[in-house]
């Protein structure tokens, strides 16, 4: 008996060179590192992982806001709080998490999150299996002035449902 491990991908006999290096020197692909600012670092995305997942880094300013209750149909988010204090939305309650805190939400599971406090915060979203985040990331803010058939159809697309 063997443990279930997923399905083989890989059936070649000698290993491949295919690893992907990101040093921590890459700047954000979006927004702008620093105090005050906001930034999103693509550290691991579904093209680089072949779909496996996409993992990033945000860092949050101060007071910034986040997006309301939501859930996935398709993907699950992970949250690992790097550093600062991070208001998430668990599915039941608000809880102030913090460096080392890490908050898994399988599909269909309610959460949101964002930064209360007045200091920056910084976290790890993981998104599994692999989703084109990156888009969704790029996109959402241009939202502003769309109708909400627009929005409908770019959350839609993006496995985004929210409920307020």
């Amino acid at each position: 008996m063997s443990y279930p491990y997923p399905e083989q991908k890989y059936w070649g006999e000698d290993g491949e060179v295919s690893a992907v290096y990101r040093p921590a020197t890459t700047p954000p692909a979006l927004g702008e590192s620093g105090t005050g600012k906001d930034a999103t670092h693509y550290l691991a995305t579904t093209d680089t992982t072949r779909g496996e997942f996409g993992l990033y880094r945000v860092e949050m300013r101060p007071r910034a806001g986040g997006p309301k209750k939501h859930f996935h149909k398709r993907i699950s988010e992970s949250f690992y709080i790097l550093d600062g204090t991070v208001r998430v939305f668990d599915g039941v309650q608000w809880v102030d998490t913090r460096k080392g805190d890490f908050l898994h939400v399988p599909q269909g599971g309610l959460h949101a999150f964002r930064n209360d406090s007045d200091a920056p915060a910084d976290m790890l979203l993981l998104f599994t299996p692999g989703a084109p985040r990156e888009e969704y990331f790029e996109q959402v803010s241009q939202l502003a002035h769309a109708s909400e058939e627009e929005r409908a159809a770019f959350f839609d697309k993006h496995d985004s449902y929210f409920v307020e």
